[in-house]
């Protein structure tokens, strides 16, 4: 080895501790989580709230005054009464708070969404029953709607995937939404067992509300033996694309199909963790084979930079069926990486490079 290029970086690097970084963007990044001495978070310690977020008591009896200034609110919605095989994804918001190790910076988005936005983590929807599914879409949606009210764009941790229907009916009411939906299923469904709100068919019921628009809706991932329960898709003029389209034109031409079908609109993501493969997330309550890699699903997400995305939730991590964490990792990075799209987005950050 060359002893002056040694000496070169014994001298300017020997002394440091890891947080004494030289570019600038990395050195933003580093001054937000280090202290002078070079100490930061354990990640193991302090009260889990999502990604690390602050934690705000937001009340929605009062007057909303907790939200005063926050850009993204983050909420956990566990309610899980309307799966239709394995129960379990109450405990995915929990377990969602605990995965550590996500962020700060989003390398390929080259952002730091805690520090790009204001962000916190208000809590779970408060529930009048545990029962009753239809009064806890009632309290979704009034939750929502509040949230909302307050010009507070959410990411939010279901939670089966029935709760997205309340949370489009708060985010919708006065303008209907695109959304990108990354499933394994496309959830357009209709009444099973005398009821309609259930998680196979939250899209259905949305369109029917006029609060989804499904010329702007694209579905991702989809696969599995149900194709035969999901016609509406089709013929309300949703865009699927079958897991196995991802194989056959490539993600790029996933993403720009994706960007095309929303356009410059408002955009709603939902990410149900079983468009991932059961390989990389076993933990949810309707596995099927064939699907998403982790880092398809990045790659996907990511391509949506500069999209208008007004919300997104992350829903159907059972964390019981999930030996290894690899579901709740997953489905934490996926909230990073839709809390991270909302740097970009003009409705929310409205960073441009």
């Amino acid at each position: 080895m060359d002893q002056d290029e040694l000496k070169r970086l014994r001298e300017k690097y020997g002394d440091l501790h890891g947080g004494e970084v030289f570019d600038p963007e990395f050195r933003a990044v580093a001054d937000g989580n280090f202290d002078d001495t070079g100490t930061r978070l354990a990640p193991y310690s302090g009260i889990p709230t999502f990604l690390s977020a602050p934690h705000r008591t937001y009340v929605p009896a009062g007057d909303g005054a907790e939200l005063d200034g926050l850009q993204v609110a983050m909420i956990g919605v566990p309610m899980d009464l309307g799966v239709t095989n394995r129960p379990g994804a109450r405990f995915g918001p929990r377990a969602l708070r605990t995965m550590e190790r996500i962020g700060p910076y989003n390398h390929f988005l080259r952002c730091s969404p805690m520090a790009d936005l204001v962000v916190a983590d208000i809590g779970d929807v408060p529930f009048r029953s545990r029962y009753s599914l239809e009064k806890s879409h009632e309290d979704i949606e009034a939750y929502f709607r509040k949230v909302a009210a307050k010009g507070v764009a959410t990411v939010s941790a279901g939670g089966d995937h029935s709760v997205s229907l309340p949370i489009l009916k708060a985010l919708g009411a006065e303008r209907p939404v695109g959304m990108v939906h990354i499933d394994a299923h496309c959830d357009t469904g209709g009444s099973f067992d005398q009821t309609k709100f259930h998680h196979g068919g939250p899209f259905r019921e949305a369109v029917l509300e006029g609060v989804l628009d499904p010329k702007r809706t694209v579905q991702i991932g989809i696969r599995g033996s149900a194709e035969y329960l999901w016609e509406f898709s089709i013929d309300s003029g949703m865009t699927v694309i079958h897991a196995e389209d991802v194989d056959t034109k490539g993600v790029p031409a996933v993403i720009e199909k994706a960007r095309e079908v929303v356009g410059d609109g408002p955009t709603y993501i939902s990410f149900d963790v079983d468009g991932i493969d059961p390989a990389f997330a076993p933990g949810t309550g309707t596995p099927e084979v064939g699907g998403l890699t982790t880092r398809e699903a990045l790659e996907i997400l990511r391509g949506l930079k500069g999209v208008n995305v007004i919300g997104g939730d992350v829903v159907e991590v059972a964390p019981q069926y999930d030996t290894t964490t690899n579901t709740i990792q997953a489905g934490a990075q996926m909230m990073f990486e839709i809390l991270s799209l909302m740097v970009y987005s003009p409705s929310v950050g409205g960073r441009t490079a």
